[in-house]
């Protein structure tokens, strides 16, 4: 496994991270499954892990704590996020901070999050939504210096909204977080234009998260796909969503090089940018642990099919079903 530097923190975290959001919520999350997965992780060179209360109302959290006291000699650095207040995915133009997150609420949640853990402190707290507008109210920030005055946290960062790059470009020319999450991956490159140059200028970590679009890169969906009644699935693979997106991932598999698989691909695609500080692919199984994890040891991919994936790159707005 190798690793990269998470920004001005200087932390040294594994280029490939653990995210944990399938084992708090999704339909068939297994604890035991997970917790089997997760230390294959750690026994793999994964350090650097990414939850949020909203995973399972704290449940994904619960076995983050759980990991860490099966491992206390390793450094694994913990990430999560706090949940808006008025609990709406994604963020929308004109929200009040009051209304997402007021300054005591900011507090409740690292509060909740520390003792769902166990721990009494959290290298990375994230705003699991982010308006731009917000980057310099000084609510925010004066609650989150204090959180790290007092040591309960050591950084701060920000979750974007699907298909919008350019929502917290402001914030991290602020100077006031440590990290953004964003999605990237061979259809959404569209970050590489505005948002990853203000972070390299402003020594702001990326996490490269949604590297498989929410399972397409991995090849196993179809047109016919379902999901358990109420799995997230359903709701973002309406047909006009997953029928399109099947037929590109058809394209791509006639692109793999012998001797690699699409979901090896996608990853050391995005690895190929140096702009990535990490990259945090589900891992509910262990075998999607192994082939992950392997892709940090095959490292970037060979210029000449590097350029030809770029040409994937898919324009895309956010609608209805985007969240």
């Amino acid at each position: 496994m190798r690793h990269r530097r998470f920004g001005k923190t200087d932390w040294q975290v594994s280029e490939i991270g653990h995210g944990m959001w399938g084992m708090g919520s999704w339909a068939d999350s297994d604890d035991d499954r997970s917790l089997e997965a997760l230390q294959l992780s750690v026994d793999s060179g994964c350090t650097f892990f990414d939850t949020a209360w909203a995973y399972g109302d704290g449940r994904s959290e619960v076995l983050l704590g759980r990991l860490l006291r099966r491992n206390p000699d390793k450094r694994l650095y913990t990430a999560t996020k706090i949940p808006p207040k008025n609990r709406q995915w994604p963020s929308v133009r004109g929200a009040e901070l009051d209304d997402v997150f007021p300054a005591d609420y900011i507090r409740e949640y690292v509060q909740r999050s520390l003792k769902n853990t166990g721990v009494d402190h959290y290298d990375l707290m994230q705003f699991h939504v982010w308006e731009d507008a917000w980057a310099e109210d000084e609510r925010w920030i004066r609650a989150v210096d204090d959180l790290k005055a007092e040591g309960l946290i050591s950084g701060t960062g920000i979750s974007i909204n699907r298909w919008e790059s350019w929502n917290g470009i402001q914030t991290v020319k602020s100077g006031h977080i440590e990290s953004i999450q964003v999605i990237y991956n061979i259809f959404d490159q569209n970050p590489e234009d505005e948002l990853f140059p203000v972070c390299r200028e402003n020594d702001v970590a990326i996490i490269a998260r949604v590297p498989f679009d929410e399972g397409i890169l991995t090849g196993n969906l179809t047109k016919e796909s379902t999901w358990p009644d109420g799995d997230w699935r359903n709701l973002y693979f309406v047909p006009e969503n997953l029928h399109p997106s099947v037929d590109r991932a058809d394209v791509l598999k006639e692109i793999v090089p012998g001797g690699m698989t699409l979901p090896e691909m996608a990853l050391r695609f995005i690895l190929n940018n140096p702009d990535v500080t990490t990259i945090i692919p589900g891992m509910r199984k262990l075998n999607h642990v192994t082939s992950n994890c392997a892709a940090s040891d095959a490292g970037p991919l060979p210029e000449e099919l590097h350029k030809v994936l770029r040409a994937h790159r898919w324009e895309r707005v956010p609608t209805e079903w985007s969240y």
